[in-house]
């Protein structure tokens, strides 16, 4: 039967074996992961959906995968010296494409449980820091590694096998039927690589279905995922690509208006939202120290009723002033740098960290502080070059870079770097020394023991759970560290001039089956120091709002284009937000939890937001909250890309 098959396919039957065999594999893990997570799946009513829409998805990846080996087969293949070589390459072509395929499905498991998507850019951005990522699998995802590489191995080594069998005995064209058969196998390909007739071809938009950001990345799979959001990286996101155009001047005013702010306050037209802030406290400046903790959801915090893992924190979320409804922008450690550190309102498109116009220039807490005479610093227990922190800080105000390779024999390392006690043991030192010295300072502490695979020292803290290197015992630890250090700091030299702030870049995970979990957005973040009172803050707070705040806190009068809120002062109900980026997808929360969100190109959805059940209930929104929240969505591309947000209040 197989020698029947293959002398009515000729050349062409290669191609087709290869494209059943990928459409099975693909299938195959779409149904077990589908099966995985069935309880979403059905709330969806997503079974149908997901497979049918699931085979279009497969059906073009593979489309992609092998037009151009089609194409060169049918004029290409044959007898002699040229038609065997191209057989050897298709041959080679055929393995690594099973090998992808086979290789990113089985990569997906444990990315979902991570991030509870299908790999995306995410992925690819960790591969470019392969010692830091190595070091991570290693040392936790031994037995992933090991299944990997065995199934890597296997796909190899019967891949080409099989393929050898593929090009066996095939029966060629006469020359004369080899370009109709080409242009015949082009046509096909690229239809089935665009999948529709329409003017843009298939898409994620197009095929997404569910407000379940999970249920929608079922329908695809993990290759057209990885190699989707590789194309959309060749050049930077705008939002009013993904969220529709906006006329500029309209975007301005609307953000001037969501400061709170009047339009007069507002002077320049090379950086719109420049404006004069007068600090709260006018006495002598203070020092600024931002302790970002890594991974920190409100989930793990008890005092905001998250699990009892924070007690040293709860302790100072008691004394200090605490924001009880703050929300971080993003889901990943830059996004949470450029909130805290630039005021800058989230993007679909990477931080400014990583971005290439924002490497010099642009606007952040160290550039203003480093005019003003302030020693300004870095404090991190692994790489500073990981994820580009380190050239972003330095062509931006920092000039203290104290990472791993500045430690002394620390105490315990592990994947990351030193462990968070040897941090905080740094920064200590550090700021004693700058307080010695009468050196007002700024430092950015990054902590990273509670992060994937969770190395920490034996002997510190009662697990919460088994085995022991868990998420919930990680934070646990890092409260442990964290409390340490406050009781050497409020003994010590620097107390009195210094301000703290202690608050996480963003959630663990943010998952669930809303268009964006809101409850994964929520954080902890307190103000302690000196002549701060004890209060327990209700107002609803971003991640932005934080730098202005901490500004005015310290004494720092400026002229700056943060549009965040500075919480010293009276902000009306009616000004405080959220912003939230969830990948593609933007949230723009109220202080009454009403929210509009926006996606890649559909029109933007009203919510209200339940904090109790924490689900999105749909609700219309009026329009000129609409237009208020899709001004803030397409400020910071705007602001990006026309160079609004520059550092010099000279400029």
């Amino acid at each position: 039967m197989t020698d029947v098959v293959k002398r009515r396919l000729g050349i062409l039957y290669p191609l087709c074996m290869t494209f059943l065999v990928c459409l099975f594999i693909l299938m195959l893990s779409r149904v077990g992961l589908s099966m995985w997570h069935g309880e979403r799946v059905s709330e969806a009513n997503g079974w149908l959906t997901i497979l049918f829409s699931g085979l279009r998805i497969d059906i073009s990846s593979i489309s992609y995968l092998l037009v151009l080996p089609a194409l060169l087969t049918c004029l290409l293949a044959g007898n002699g010296f040229i038609g065997r070589s191209w057989l050897l390459i298709l041959r080679v072509w055929i393995v690594f494409g099973l090998w992808l395929v086979v290789y990113m499905e089985l990569a997906t498991p444990s990315f979902i449980m991570e991030y509870d998507v299908r790999p995306n850019r995410l992925f690819i951005e960790y591969l470019i820091y392969p010692k830091e990522v190595l070091g991570m699998l290693w040392s936790g995802y031994k037995p992933e590694l090991f299944i990997g590489a065995t199934v890597s191995t296997a796909t190899l080594y019967w891949g080409w096998k099989f393929t050898r069998h593929l090009v066996t005995g095939l029966t060629f064209p006469r020359w004369y039927w080899r370009p109709i058969l080409a242009v015949f196998v082009v046509l096909a390909g690229l239809m089935g690589a665009r999948s529709t007739l329409g003017h843009r071809p298939l898409n994620p938009a197009m095929v997404a279905f569910s407000t379940d950001p999970l249920v929608n990345d079922l329908v695809l799979n993990s290759s057209y995922s990885l190699l989707f959001a590789a194309k959309q990286m060749d050049g930077e996101d705008n939002a009013s690509k993904c969220y529709g155009d906006m006329d500029t001047r309209e975007i301005i005013d609307l953000v001037r208006e969501s400061t709170g702010r009047s339009s007069t306050d507002f002077t320049s037209d090379s950086a719109p939202t420049m404006a004069y802030h007068a600090a709260t406290y006018q006495g002598k400046p203070k020092n600024l120290v931002i302790l970002l903790q890594e991974s920190l959801g409100a989930r793990y915090v008890g005092a905001l009723g998250g699990m009892p893992l924070t007690p040293n924190l709860d302790g100072l979320m008691q004394e200090g002033w605490n924001f009880t409804r703050m929300y971080a922008t993003g889901t990943r450690s830059v996004r949470g740098i450029e909130a805290v550190v630039t005021g800058f309102s989230p993007t679909p498109a990477r931080s400014v960290v990583k971005l290439g116009k924002s490497q010099s220039g642009f606007f952040t807490v160290a550039d203003l502080l480093k005019s003003k005479g302030y020693h300004t610093q870095f404090i991190y227990g692994g790489e500073s070059h990981f994820d580009n922190m380190k050239s972003f800080f330095l062509g931006n105000g920092f000039t203290d870079m104290q990472d791993f390779p500045t430690f002394t024999k620390p105490a315990f390392v592990g994947s990351w770097g030193a462990s968070d006690e040897d941090l905080y043991q740094k920064a200590h030192e550090q700021f004693s020394e700058l307080s010695a010295r009468k050196r007002p300072f700024f430092s950015l502490v990054f902590t990273s023991s509670n992060h994937s695979p969770f190395d920490y020292p034996d002997g510190r803290i009662t697990p919460y759970n088994e085995p022991k290197q868990t998420r919930e015992n990680a934070a646990k630890y890092s409260d442990y560290a964290l409390g340490e250090f406050f009781k050497q700091a409020k003994s010590s030299s620097y107390w009195d001039d210094t301000i703290f702030v202690v608050v996480a870049d963003h959630d663990s995970r943010a998952y669930g089956n809303q268009l964006v979990p809101i409850d994964h957005f929520h954080i902890p973040a307190v103000i302690v120091g000196e002549g701060v009172s004890e209060r327990q803050d209700s107002r609803l707070a971003s991640q932005i709002d934080l730098a202005p705040t901490l500004l005015s806190l310290i004494g720092i009068n400026s002229v700056n284009p943060m549009i965040g809120h500075d919480m010293t002062k009276n902000v009306d109900s009616t000004k405080q937000r959220a912003m939230m980026q969830f990948y593609k997808n933007f949230a723009w929360m109220d202080s009454n939890n009403d929210v509009v969100i926006f996606q890649p190109d559909k029109p933007a959805q009203g919510f209200s937001y339940d904090e109790a059940t924490t689900e999105l209930l749909d609700r219309k929104m009026p329009q000129d909250m609409i237009k208020m929240a899709k001004a803030n969505a397409l400020w910071g591309s705007l602001a990006y890309q026309n160079n609004y947000y520059h550092s010099s209040e000279n400029k």
